[in-house]
């Protein structure tokens, strides 16, 4: 493992010691070319176990990658505060990739989970305890990690139920209102497709707590879309909170100038990973 020798997200700077790391790590084989980063407490004792957290870019579902400065700032924190961290890249509807992408994201996020439980004795993570993050699109992979359970799958081996799920600003009513690339159909095409994707599909009492995070300020996701997915949560009486936050854009990590946000996520992830 390779420490960071000094990491600068924003004003804040990663001493040497604070952290590890580990770069492009292949979680999905058989020749994919999307990796992952982990970030790791500096110093882990014998026997010591911690939580962990996914980590899911956003960029329309269609771009972005696991080492921008929001994941770098969020991987940071997490390793920072006893977490480990993975951040990864995912299958995109781009160029490279012409043919529909979902459910695969979907897919390779939920063999990230698995990943990290076959690979909890080497990185001193305790498998009972992951908990998943995301931005933007991230967010809604995030949330639908969270809301599916053991629905949607991916074939393999292994549990893909997390304890928690952090959902930064999701794109919830684009799926009754827009076509989007990754299914490579129209909603009128494909509308089956779209309720698929449409975290509220999927939404049941038992499911894990969700924490939705969501700024005034965004003009690329309404902040309707997060009070979608909360009324929804609401209705059947799940496990849910929601903290808009006021003039903040779209895209923020935990630092955003409108808000320090380390102290209420890693409150959320205290308490439901470390139990506190």
């Amino acid at each position: 493992m390779k420490p960071f020798l000094f990491l600068f997200v924003t004003s804040l700077a990663v001493a040497a010691d604070e952290i590890r790391t580990e770069h492009d790590v292949d979680y999905l084989g058989g020749g994919r070319k999307e990796k992952a980063d982990l970030y790791l407490p500096a110093n882990p004792q014998p026997g010591q176990k911690f939580p962990a957290v996914l980590i899911i870019h956003g960029g329309g579902w269609s771009g972005g990658e696991k080492r921008a400065a929001r994941e770098i700032n969020i991987g940071t924190t997490l390793a920072q505060n006893g977490y480990v961290g993975m951040s990864i890249d995912y299958l995109l509807a781009n160029k490279d990739n012409p043919g529909p992408t979902w459910p695969q994201n979907l897919h390779d996020c939920k063999t990230a989970v698995r990943w990290l439980r076959a690979n909890a004795a080497r990185l001193q993570i305790d498998p009972d305890h992951i908990g998943v993050i995301g931005g933007s699109a991230g967010g809604h992979l995030a949330a639908m990690i969270g809301l599916t359970g053991g629905e949607l799958d991916p074939p393999g081996e292994g549990s893909t139920r997390v304890q928690c799920a952090v959902d930064l600003y999701g794109p919830v009513l684009w799926f009754e209102r827009r076509d989007i690339s990754m299914f490579r159909k129209t909603r009128a095409e494909a509308p089956e497709l779209y309720k698929q994707a449409d975290p509220r599909t999927h939404i049941d009492k038992g499911d894990p707590p969700l924490l939705i995070l969501h700024g005034t300020a965004d003009k690329t996701v309404p902040v309707a879309d997060s009070e979608a997915l909360a009324a929804a949560m609401k209705a059947v009486g799940a496990n849910y909170q929601i903290e808009i936050i006021p003039d903040a854009p779209h895209s923020f990590h935990f630092q955003p100038k409108q808000r320090d946000l380390r102290p209420l996520v890693l409150d959320f992830f205290d308490k439901h990973l470390k139990g506190k």
